[in-house]
Order: C-alpha cells, then sequence, then structure tokens
C-alpha cells in the first residue's frame, strides 16, 4: 500500500496545517516560580498595582559633548518621552528631569536613563514582537546630532530578535551535503530530507494547535524543529543505509525494505521512545514552563519515527532502485553482488580496538574525564544585555549604562512591600536605606508609593543597584545577603514584609529551583532509559554501560560549554566577546536531547553487535563485525 501511504501523509500534512492556519498558535511565555520572593512581589504588584506590574525597560541616552541637561538635548529627550508614552501598554516614562529624579543623570553629566514602565509582561505576550520592534525603531531612530537614543529591557530584546529560520535551512543544507558525500546519490540524500521534512511539518502543526491545550513557550516549537531535524534524518539514515546494504547484496527491493525495517527500524522505534522519555523528563523538574517544551519536543520526535517507520518504507519501494550510487547499479545490473555490509577501515579500526579493550576503553574514559572537570564549576545564571551582539540596541543601552553609573544599573533589585499605615511607610524607607549602606551597593532610588487599587493597600517600590552587572557571581551573593541578613535585621519591629524581586533576583530564583531538581530529573530519565534498555536487550550488562557511558559524554559536553561560555577559552574564535554564567535552563534542555541522542547511537550500534552475536555467537567477532557494519 506505497501509494496509499505516500498520499495519506501528504493529504494529512495539508489538513493538520490548514487547521493550524485557521485555529492559529497560543504560545505564551509565562511561567511561575510558586513559594519564591521574586514571584511573590510580581503577585503582589499584579493585585495591587497592576499598571506597575509589568516589565521595566530603560531609555538610555547620551552625549559625546556637552550635557543631557543642556536645553536642546533636554527639549529632544522630552519630546522622546512623550512619544513613548503613548504606546501601547506603556504606563509612565520616569524622565530624569522630574523633581527627585536627579540620580537618573549620571554624574558626567552626559549619561541619563528613563524608566519605561508597561503595564504587561513579556510572559503574557500581549506586547507582541513586531509591537516590541516598533517601540524600539521610535527610540532608536530618535538618534543624532549629537544625542543617542538606545533601549535595554526584555521587551526591547524580544523586538530585537532576529528571524531564526535560516538557521533551520542551514541545517537541511548542511545535512544534505553530508547525505551526498555518504550515499553519492541523490535520491538517497533525498529520501532522509523528505521523510524529516514532512514528519516536521506535520509535527509543527499539531504543536501548534497543542498550544491552545497545554501551555507552550514561543521557543517550543523551534527547539522541536532542531531536534526533530537531527532525530529525523538519524533514523531515516540508518533505515537508508540498512536497505542500501540489502540492495547491494542482491536482495530484491521488497526484501530489502523487510530486512532494513525489522532491523534498523525497530532500532529507531526503541531510540525515539527513549529520546520522548528523556524529553518527557522535564515534567519531574515541577516547572509548569517546560512542560509543554517537552511535549512539543516529543511530539516531533514521535512524528519522526513514525515517519520512518511508514513514510520512508513507501517512499523506498517507490524509489529504492535509485538509492545506491550510478556505478553500483550499472555492477547490479552485470550480477555482480558484494558479500559483506562492512567498511575495510572500520574492521582495520575494530580489529585493533577488540586487541587491546583496556588501553582504548582507558584512554575513551580519560579524554572525557578531562573534558567535564569545568562543568564542576558550572555557575548557572541568566546572560545580561552585556552578551548580546555589539551593534544591538540593547548592548548599546547596556554600555552606556555601565560607562555612566556602573554595571549594576543594568539590573536593580526592586524592594517591593505592601503597606497600610504612616509607620510602615517610615518602617520602609528605614529598611531601603539600611539596603542601600549595604556593601557593593552603589545607588537606590528614594521609595515610591503607589496607591493600592480595587481597595488593595498601598505598595512601596524601591530600585537598589549592585556594583556588579546582573551577570556577576556577586551580585547573586549581594541578593542572597540582602534577602538573609539585610532585609530581616532592619525590618524587624516595622510590621512590614519587604520582597526582594526584580529581573536579576527572578532568574536567580529560577536557577535555584532548576538546580535542585536536576539531580531527580536526572536520575528519573537515566532509570527509565535503564529498564527500557533491559527489556530490549535482555541485558544487566548493556543499559549499564550506556548509563555510564552517556552520563560521561555528557559530562563532556557540559564541561566543553562552561569552559567556553563561562571561563571564555577560545570563545573569541566564536565571535563571543563577553563570557559569564550558563543559563539556567541550558543543563535541563541540553541533558535530554544529550542523553537521548547517545542512546540512540548506543541502541543503533548494540542492536547490529547484538544481532552478529546471534549469527556468530562470539563476542569480540560480534563487536568487531557489529561496529565495522554500522
Amino acid at each position: 500500500h506505497k501509494w496509499m501511504t505516500i498520499a495519506a501523509w501528504i493529504v494529512g500534512l495539508a489538513a493538520l496545517t490548514a487547521l493550524h492556519s485557521a485555529a492559529g498558535s497560543a504560545f505564551s511565555d509565562n511561567f511561575s516560580l510558586p513559594h519564591t520572593q521574586s514571584f511573590d512581589a510580581i503577585r503582589l504588584l499584579e493585585r495591587n498595582a497592576p499598571r506597575a506590574s509589568g516589565e521595566t525597560d530603560q531609555l538610555v541616552y547620551g552625549v559625546p559633548a556637552g550635557k543631557v541637561t543642556d536645553p536642546a538635548v533636554r527639549a529632544r529627550a522630552e519630546k522622546l518621552f512623550a512619544t513613548v508614552a503613548q504606546q501601547p501598554h506603556v504606563s509612565s516614562v520616569g524622565s530624569p528631569y522630574a523633581p527627585g529624579a536627579g540620580r537618573q543623570i549620571s554624574p558626567s553629566g552626559q549619561i541619563a536613563f528613563a524608566n519605561i514602565t508597561f503595564d504587561e509582561s513579556t510572559n503574557h505576550k500581549q506586547i507582541t514582537t513586531t509591537a516590541a520592534k516598533a517601540l524600539v525603531d521610535k527610540i532608536t531612530s530618535a538618534s543624532g546630532n549629537g544625542v543617542e537614543f538606545e533601549v535595554e529591557g526584555n521587551i526591547a530584546r524580544s523586538g530585537n530578535q532576529s528571524n531564526q529560520s535560516s538557521g533551520i535551512m542551514f541545517g537541511f543544507l548542511a545535512a544534505a551535503i553530508v547525505l551526498f558525500i555518504v550515499f553519492g546519490s541523490l535520491v538517497a540524500m533525498l529520501l532522509p530530507l523528505l521523510t524529516a521534512g514532512l514528519s516536521l511539518g506535520t509535527a509543527i502543526a499539531i504543536i501548534g494547535l497543542g498550544s491552545h491545550v497545554f501551555t507552550m513557550a514561543s521557543f517550543a516549537s523551534e527547539l522541536a524543529l532542531l531536534i526533530g531535524l537531527g532525530v529525523g534524518i538519524d533514523y531515516a539514515l540508518f533505515i537508508v543505509t540498512r536497505y542500501r546494504q540489502g540492495v547491494l547484496r542482491g536482495l530484491s527491493r521488497e526484501e530489502a525494505v523487510i530486512e532494513s525495517l525489522d532491523t534498523s527500524g525497530r532500532a529507531v522505534l526503541f531510540a525515539g521512545v527513549i529520546v520522548c522519555i528523556a524529553m518527557l523528563g522535564m515534567f519531574a523538574l515541577g516547572v509548569s514552563f517546560l512542560y509543554g517544551v517537552a511535549v512539543a519536543a516529543a511530539v516531533a520526535v514521535a512524528c519522526t519515527v513514525v515517519a520512518a517507520r511508514t513514510l520512508l518504507p513507501a517512499l523506498l519501494s517507490v524509489t529504492g532502485g535509485l538509492v545506491p550510487r550510478r556505478r553500483e547499479r550499472l555492477a547490479l545490473r552485470d550480477g555482480a553482488r558484494t558479500t559483506t555490509d562492512e567498511s575495510p577501515a572500520w574492521a582495520r579500526w575494530t580489529g585493533a580496538m577488540s586487541k587491546r579493550p583496556a588501553t582504548f576503553a582507558a584512554v575513551a574514559a580519560l579524554v572525557m574525564l578531562v573534558l567535564a572537570i569545568p562543568f564542576f564549576s558550572m555557575r548557572l545564571g541568566s546572560a545580561d544585555a552585556g552578551s548580546d551582539p555589539t551593534g544591538s540596541t540593547t548592548r548599546k543601552a547596556y554600555d552606556l549604562l555601565a560607562k555612566g553609573f556602573g554595571p549594576g544599573y543594568n539590573g536593580p533589585l526592586q524592594l517591593i512591600a505592601e503597606v497600610t499605615t504612616p509607620a510602615q511607610r517610615a518602617g520602609f524607607i528605614r529598611i531601603e536605606q539600611a539596603v542601600a549602606r549595604t556593601p557593593d551597593v552603589v545607588g537606590a532610588t528614594a521609595p515610591h508609593f503607589i496607591p493600592g487599587t480595587g481597595g488593595h493597600a498601598t505598595v512601596a517600590l524601591a530600585n537598589v543597584y549592585p556594583k556588579g552587572s546582573p551577570q556577576d557571581a556577586s551580585t547573586a551573593d549581594l541578593l542572597h545577603y540582602v534577602r538573609g541578613s539585610v532585609v530581616p535585621a532592619a525590618s524587624r519591629g516595622t510590621g512590614v514584609t519587604v520582597l526582594v524581586g526584580g529581573t536579576t533576583a527572578i532568574f536567580d530564583d529560577f536557577s535555584h529551583v532548576l538546580s535542585a531538581k536536576l539531580p531527580l530529573f536526572i536520575g528519573i530519565v537515566v532509570l527509565l532509559s535503564f529498564v527500557l534498555l533491559m527489556v530490549v536487550f535482555r541485558s544487566l550488562v548493556i543499559p549499564l554501560t550506556a548509563a555510564v557511558m552517556n552520563m560521561l559524554s555528557a559530562g563532556a559536553a557540559f564541561g566543553v560549554v562552561t569552559a567556553v561560555f563561562q571561563f571564555g577559552w577560545g570563545d573569541a574564535l566564536l565571535g563571543i566577546d563577553k563570557a559569564g554564567p550558563i543559563e539556567a535552563f541550558l543543563p535541563v534542555l541540553m541533558f535530554p536531547i544529550l542523553f537521548g541522542l547517545s542512546m540512540d547511537y548506543e541502541v543503533f550500534l548494540m542492536s547490529r553487535v547484538y544481532e552478529e552475536w546471534h549469527r556468530r555467537r562470539d563476542n569480540r567477532e560480534a563487536v568487531t563485525h557489529g561496529l565495522a557494519a554500522t
């Protein structure tokens, strides 16, 4: 039923795409961190002062000569403030020229900033990327005649993002080149790409429709595409390779399809299940923000497995005669047949390994352990705008603020409290002054009291500026010290509960929540994969070896990432001009991908070794011939 199968995939893709186009997507980056101060602070603002609960970006401007207080510069700045204040979702623009706002002008008088407060956050996606880009363009286009206007913050970042579709197309192009080199046949190259393309198109439509059911982050489909592209081409590649080997041995097209599905196809099924288990293991983290990401990735992998076991065999049945190279097809026509699936070069390599297995194992393990050493110094956090591309407005605004005020002005800590009496107001002022006197604090704004709405109490706000940048370790240490010592001591007897929030605090809390759950997450993924491999191979040694080996490879990968992006070793080769902490969610996303893919290759290799063992009943021969053929 090859034609029916191909038609079903095409019709299914078209129907799901049409449904997705009609229904649209409902992606949301909204996430919560219950029982953390930063989350409680956001909830307090949303309840008592909703117009002040959104994002706060900073409009930064500077002059190379003169001062920002010069009449001409002030007139241009205030005109821009008025324009920005009229934009959708902008609650207020805190001008540095307002009474009591003198701290927003640098000591040199050449740089100043205005806080743009929104009534929505980037989490709720009410402020679209298009609207954010329009806002960024309005601000940056005002530059000229000796005044530079830039903007920094989460809204500005969302409007500054580039199109990622070119990355996916580059992936397809790179894969096409590699596949053509491997197979030397246009059809053999196209089959894995076509299979992956149709399965991913179907997956994206399903994910888009699923976003109405699950809360899915805006990057969920992008991540699913990247993972699906990798495994989709892999799975098709292994099946096509086995099919080609069968044809070259003289099997008919139908016999070769059956053999490839019964061997590599079976390995694809189990490998795909392991990747899905690894991705769905993110549910163990208890962070709802990642649930939709896990489901999206699992859907993409599941679609590629189904396509590899249905669509690909149908395509092979139609075009399989063109899979071998031209000279191989001519040789088959003349009656020539191969007697082995093995590569002579790989046979020599595996033969050398089989003679000195302990030496090879020890050297490989040592290399992995050395690469993993930096991992033990990994510091989770969030990269600030100082790591953005040098030409972006967010990076320019960051550099201006750091030059005029210090790097800490790019990520203030926010003191937030609910006050109901004059005594509590006085108590909040006392607490703010105590925090402002703390070592490594270089500045603070005067307390601001916002009347509550809907009968709720007044909210007290104050920004505290650290000495270090948002991604510096000293800033995280300061946050913990203020929360654990300074605020509790200063608030004693005032009746005021002060929460320390702000973007820097949010990412610090996020890091701690994920770090605390990471061992459980890794343990569950490894255990479930161990059980599945035990069932597949009916062995304890194979899954145990796989678990240890794949943990080593994951550790080595994390070590390299830490060395490059945190320590800055060789970062210039990648065009990175500033090192920093590792994004808090990166290990959570990297581990299931790394573990799932490395388990994939374990399953592919061991399936063939297992097959050869049943044929030869000799362990060394099985390993040598199984590896050389795969």
